[in-house]
């Protein structure tokens, strides 16, 4: 329990897109006015090709190579995290890692994100807070997503907040908060990018040059998921056996930029979508999806109505990790860090699970 005024937590996110690791140090302390908090420092520690690839051949690997690879994670998380610390002269008091997820698989009450919280821990010397999502899905939610509870304690002043990071999802509502995820974005852009050569596709540009694949653009816009019923997320499960197929066949017959821009335009219909339907005037988009500005510009024609809004760099960028820094703030201070009305779940909860090192003194 947080008994101090303001207490310093490097939040840790890792994402589907393989991007790499987002590192943001925040301070939180709670007064008559409400919770405040400020961005201390933040960079991201990017992914080389043998993490890469190691991260994404996980789903397929054996039971051994998948703990060793937890460890491993954990251990580099670490120690990214010490010399992060020596690097901004800050001296936090606890890490909250969202980890990286492997397998994300609600309807069977499974979800797994590896990095392992103790081998973190003994690699930065510092207390953590790890394994988010679990308790939500035991409870019958879908662990995901977890960024609303923070879009509606720090950034209220919009009708909805977007993540376009390797999957799209949206979080939105005053009193009782509704989020879900929406569709693959950059888990479906930069598969394309790399196949051109890339690692993602900068501001759109590929994908502004082909024209949509009216076939393509209608068996992607057809998938089940987009008529299922609310609560709902997705992960690379879904991707890899429903929407990827439709992919791959395309470019055996088309052009990449056509396949790419087909894409773009899939991505900014359904979440238009999902904005029109709800009479949302104002939207928040942050992750790297956001600076793929063919995307933000597709996305704005297609919902006029609502005004979307590109925060400053540090909020497009680490959004996700000054969260996961505030869920394990909520957590320490035992207050619901996620929230039934979003994912199903038998009720609100306090996920995280906090390793055996004692806070620093």
């Amino acid at each position: 329990m947080i008994e101090k005024d303001k207490t310093i937590i490097i939040g840790l996110m890792s994402g589907t897109s393989l991007d790499g690791l987002d590192i943001a140090a925040c301070s939180f302390s709670d007064s008559s006015e409400g919770l405040k908090w400020q961005l201390l420092a933040a960079e991201t520690v990017n992914y080389d090709s043998s993490w890469k690839e190691k991260l994404s051949s996980l789903p397929f690997a054996s039971a051994f190579d998948y703990a060793l690879a937890s460890v491993e994670l954990g251990r580099y998380m670490g120690e990214q995290v010490k010399a992060f610390c020596a690097r901004h002269a800050l001296a936090p008091d606890y890490v909250a890692s969202h980890g990286h997820t492997v397998f994300h698989r609600p309807e069977l009450h499974l979800t797994t994100q590896i990095g392992d919280g103790d081998a973190l821990a003994a690699a930065c010397g510092l207390p953590v807070i790890f394994n988010f999502r679990t308790l939500d899905v035991a409870l019958g939610g879908q662990g995901a997503p977890l960024v609303p509870i923070g879009d509606r304690l720090l950034f209220s002043a919009y009708d909805a907040c977007l993540n376009l990071g390797g999957i799209a999802n949206i979080s939105y509502g005053k009193d009782e908060r509704t989020a879900f995820d929406i569709s693959p974005c950059n888990m479906l852009l930069n598969f394309l990018a790399r196949k051109g050569g890339k690692d993602y596709d900068d501001g759109g540009l590929l994908a502004r040059q082909g024209t949509v694949i009216p076939s393509l653009l209608n068996k992607l816009d057809s998938l089940d998921y987009y008529s299922r019923p609310l609560p709902k997320s997705l992960g690379r499960e879904w991707f890899d056996a429903e929407c990827l197929p439709l992919v791959e066949n395309s470019l055996s017959g088309n052009s990449l930029h056509d396949v790419m821009r087909t894409a773009v335009e899939h991505i900014a219909g359904q979440i238009a979508a999902v904005l029109n339907k709800n009479g949302l005037h104002s939207l928040l988009a942050t992750g790297g999806g956001a600076k793929n500005t063919f995307l933000i510009e597709n996305l704005q024609s297609i919902a006029p109505e609502c005004q979307v809004a590109v925060p400053s760099a540090d909020i497009v960028d680490f959004k996700e990790a000054i969260i996961f820094a505030l869920l394990g703030y909520l957590r320490l201070c035992q207050r619901p860090n996620c929230l039934s009305s979003v994912t199903g779940a038998q009720q609100d909860n306090i996920g995280g699970q906090l390793s055996g090192l004692p806070p620093r003194s």
